[in-house]
């Protein structure tokens, strides 16, 4: 399917996604991206449906050729104001770091919560849908992974290199030997009842 340029032509757009949702561990990261009038990047696509590889070298050509802001919420945010909620005040906060004029917004999903009186409209699929979803969609996985990366140096009990924080047998069975710690989602379940220790 061919991702459209703008939802609303001749007018500045950006689009919003977030990475991170569905994880036992680590932030919820969100970017926004404007891509100005006339820039072609070739390739984008939701960012589940490319390689790692392919991820990265778009996210050096969104950067450089796009209008972009990436923001985050930490575990003890997200545990405090619950992940949708998270999801949500990220995506605004990378609004917030766009520093440019936006006269509406396309949001990947069914959920948003007014932003500085600018329209908006959500999008189910959408950066499957739009490129300047799409391109969003790419820097909040890659900065999220890296973030990731990082943090496995530090934890490599977790094997966050890999699993990248997701609810994996081998990140949920590292959990069952060694515990959560404070990169943890504590209102998330961290361990099916069933690998749940009586001891």
């Amino acid at each position: 399917m061919k991702l459209l340029d703008f939802m609303r032509a001749n007018i500045i757009e950006a689009g919003c996604d977030e990475a991170g949702r569905g994880c036992l561990a680590g932030p919820v990261f969100a970017a926004a991206v404007i891509i100005p009038n006339g820039v072609i990047i070739e390739g984008l696509n939701d960012s589940k449906q490319l390689s790692e590889k392919k991820r990265d070298l778009l996210r050096i050509e969104i950067e450089s050729k796009c209008y972009w802001s990436v923001a985050s919420l930490s575990p003890l945010e997200i545990d405090k104001i619950n992940i949708l909620n998270a999801s949500i005040r990220s995506m605004q906060l990378a609004l917030d770091g766009l520093n440019q004029p936006i006269q509406h917004i396309i949001i990947d999903g069914n959920t948003f919560k007014p932003y500085q009186e600018i329209p908006y409209t959500t999008v189910i699929k959408g950066d499957g849908k739009y490129k300047s979803i799409a391109a969003a969609s790419i820097l909040a996985k890659t900065h999220r992974d890296a973030y990731m990366e990082k943090l496995a140096k530090e934890f490599p009990e977790y094997q966050w290199e890999r699993n990248k924080g997701y609810p994996t047998k081998a990140h949920r069975d590292a959990i069952k030997q060694f515990g959560s710690n404070l990169h943890h989602r504590q209102t998330f379940t961290l361990l099916p009842a069933e690998q749940i220790s009586l001891f």
